[in-house]
């Protein structure tokens, strides 16, 4: 496990802190959470974007007129 020092403003991190506190979490728990949520974010958007090179636009344009009509048939 390894340590990270951050320098951020007083106020943000009063802010984290009642976050945590909200959360019933410590605040080292709470940026372990935050550190998550942002690298699956990243993971997510980077396997898309991999995918989305790779696919056809032609195909994928004709995916989502079919979703939107099965969606249409739906309602």
């Amino acid at each position: 496990m390894s340590t990270l020092s951050i320098r951020i403003p007083d106020d943000k991190y009063s802010r984290l802190k009642n976050l945590a506190a909200s959360k019933q979490i410590s605040i080292n728990k709470l940026f372990d959470e935050l550190s998550t949520q942002a690298l699956t974010e990243f993971d997510v958007k980077t396997q898309f974007e991999l995918r989305a090179a790779k696919g056809s636009a032609k195909r994928g344009l004709e995916t989502l007129d079919k979703l939107e009509r099965l969606d249409s048939e739906k309602a």
